[in-house]
């Protein structure tokens, strides 16, 4: 799923903000919220013996649980036959997909050690910058195991017995298989460029599986596909973005690369947008009010837990690479908030709740929002140092 950054920008956290570091739970309204504790950031260690090896290098936000009315879980298994002809109609067969090796040196062929040190040397034109994003990227299709995990978790449409035959179980199974190239493909073309520390990468990956995703979707499948629809087009236009990048470094093969993953992630979106479509035609007032909500808590992106055994902070680092760079931005964000108001008409709807009023006028006017946000903040962008990623081999990349 996405080139999945941290923006901060003034009072608005387009990503995590850590809540305060203390145990409770309360009840309320049959939900359960609780405050999963790590070190607060006045006392984070960097030594690595002194971390738990599982525990996400900051805090989580407050824990919600099962916050959708159980009569709306109705909802979705009376559309268990809408899914099967609107949905898996997404997926492409196995037999007509691509898969990794199509795009790398074959192992088997007598011409393979030319081929990989042709694409050494195409290799050795790509900055470090660039890579710190096509390895954040990566890292990030990496964490699948996460992804599937977390869509599992959704009332009404999760997988309950790991072989489901309902449509909804169908389509996680599918659409985790079809996402698990990516990871595949990225991390073979890295291993061979030779220009990254692979081992640090993957100790990277073992850790953000690890400590999991806080997405705040409350087990809610409202929230959930609105934030799957937001993420999809997320990682569509960031490695659509890479791809570019890699055309302009000469290139050619990883621009094919990102640009075929890309146009897998516009499929994805689409399916998950045409649900979310479904859901304003079925429940107007319910679903404007779960987009506001999600939006009000800010989308983060998926490895915002991303800890590679040093930097607390390697996420946000990322972050600011890859929006120096141009590859995600906040004014990406906005952007992507902005055609999802428009693709499910959120202006045009009419009948609202109260609550449904305030909620579509909060999202009509969020993004231009956010964009002047976007301006200041890349003021002090130009003002930022520069950081050692131990992807590069601890080489100093500019923030």
């Amino acid at each position: 799923m996405a080139s999945r950054m941290a923006l901060r920008l003034n009072d608005v956290t387009l990503c995590l903000s850590p809540p305060i570091a203390t145990r409770r739970c309360r009840r309320r309204a049959g939900s359960v919220r609780v405050f999963a504790v790590a070190s607060t950031p006045s006392t984070v260690s960097t030594k690595v013996e002194d971390k738990k090896p599982f525990a996400p290098p900051r805090e989580v936000h407050v824990q919600v649980t099962h916050s959708m009315p159980p009569q709306k879980i109705e909802i979705f298994k009376s559309l268990d036959d809408w899914a099967r002809d609107n949905l898996l109609t997404h997926l492409k067969p196995v037999e007509k997909c691509w898969q990794p090796q199509d795009f790398l040196p074959d192992p088997a062929s007598e011409g393979f050690h030319d081929e990989v040190k042709e694409l050494r040397e195409r290799a050795k034109e790509i900055p470090d910058d660039y890579l710190v994003c096509l390895v954040g990227d990566m890292i990030t299709e990496e964490a699948l195991p996460t992804y599937q995990t977390m869509l599992n978790t959704l009332d009404g449409v999760r997988d309950e017995t790991g072989a489901s035959p309902t449509a909804w179980a169908v389509w996680t199974r599918a659409w985790t298989a079809e996402e698990n190239r990516h990871g595949d493909l990225l991390n073979k073309y890295l291993y061979l460029t030779g220009r990254v520390d692979m081992r640090q990468i993957e100790k990277t990956i073992q850790y953000l599986i690890g400590s999991g995703m806080d997405p705040r979707t409350e087990n809610n499948p409202y929230l959930g596909f609105i934030y799957t629809s937001f993420q999809e087009r997320a990682t569509f236009i960031s490695h659509g973005n890479t791809a570019r990048h890699a055309k302009d470094y000469g290139d050619l093969k990883l621009a094919q690369i990102c640009g075929i993953i890309a146009s897998d992630e516009k499929r994805h979106e689409t399916a998950y947008t045409k649900i979310v479509e479904k859901l304003f035609e079925i429940d107007p007032d319910g679903t404007v009010v779960a987009l506001a909500d999600m939006m009000k808590k800010k989308i983060s992106m998926p490895a915002h837990l991303m800890f590679d055994g040093q930097d607390d902070k390697l996420f946000d680092h990322f972050s600011m690479v890859a929006q120096r760079l141009g590859v995600y931005t906040a004014r990406d964000y906005a952007d992507i908030l902005e055609f999802l108001v428009n693709r499910w008409k959120v202006a045009d709807l009419t009948g609202l709740s109260g609550e449904g009023n305030k909620a579509q006028d909060y999202l009509c006017t969020l993004a231009s929002r956010i964009r002047k946000l976007d301006e200041r903040a890349q003021s002090r962008a130009k003002k930022a140092g520069t950081m050692p990623f131990s992807w590069v081999y601890g080489r100093e990349v500019q923030l």
